[in-house]
């Protein structure tokens, strides 16, 4: 529940204060629900140590949250995770001319993806976004156009299809539309392979033929996706495309530009 009040004049010093990038970031981060330190980097700063700093004045100033994950004593302290604050949410409010009453900002909401049990999973999938918005932003001729997460892909095309997100990336004189399936290694491969039915159904029924990008964890666990996908593949027509790999490795490789 909303517990201070943000006054006019607050929204005032904060319009004076924020940045453009800022705006797009905080922005950027309510559409995804979460986003970690190296993805925000990658997204809007040149350097780890710029956005840390710019990251910390945006939590001070409360229009950020941020939080770290317990990881396994093995595995190191996992990175910082950033959630919009309640300020953030009537910044964002005021632009859009929503009265904040209006504009459905909860914190246990929010903060609540700290303790999903799909955390995991949504972060991941929000790295390929961050990988392509760090690619866009190196290469002038490429631009990720659209990028829509799971909940608002549910709404369009649930129950034929669950994706992840769905994309529309444009690189020169090309765009393409694809949708994504990220990866976690949890699910069985047959069962991974199984969801191209429902995108079969989808073609079939919308009469629009959209490439499945397939993004899994390991070089040997996309080999033996393909290979269920080609099984797959000779019952039904969907484009599709892998790759493999941790969304932000800190590599200089083009990631998921690469795939498509």
């Amino acid at each position: 529940m909303s517990t201070t009040r943000i006054t006019p004049r607050m929204l005032h010093q904060f319009a004076i204060r924020l940045t453009d990038r800022d705006r797009r970031l905080i922005r950027l981060i309510r559409e995804h629900r979460v986003l970690t330190a190296a993805q925000i980097s990658e997204m809007f700063f040149d350097t780890d140590d710029a956005a840390r700093k710019r990251l910390l004045s945006l939590t001070r100033m409360g229009l950020l949250e941020r939080f770290r994950p317990n990881l396994p004593p093995t595995m190191g302290t996992a990175p910082y995770h950033y959630v919009i604050g309640e300020t953030a949410a009537a910044v964002l409010a005021s632009e859009d001319g929503i009265d904040f009453g209006d504009y459905g900002y909860r914190r246990d909401r929010v903060i609540g993806i700290a303790f999903s049990q799909s955390l995991a999973h949504t972060v991941g999938t929000n790295g390929i976004a961050a990988r392509l918005y760090g690619f866009a932003r190196r290469h002038p001729d490429a631009e990720l156009l659209t990028w829509w997460p799971e909940n608002r892909c549910t709404a369009a095309w649930s129950p034929i299809a669950r994706p992840d997100a769905f994309a529309r990336w444009r690189e020169g004189d090309r765009t393409i539309d694809f949708f994504l399936e990220y990866d976690t290694g949890t699910e069985p491969l047959d069962r991974v392979a199984r969801k191209l039915e429902g995108y079969a159904e989808l073609t079939e029924s919308s009469r629009i033929v959209t490439p499945v990008l397939f993004w899994v964890q390991g070089e040997r666990r996309e080999a033996n996706l393909r290979k269920k996908l080609k099984h797959h593949l000779a019952q039904m027509f969907v484009p599709i495309a892998t790759g493999h790999g941790a969304t932000l490795d800190g590599s200089v490789d083009d990631g998921p530009a690469s795939a498509l």
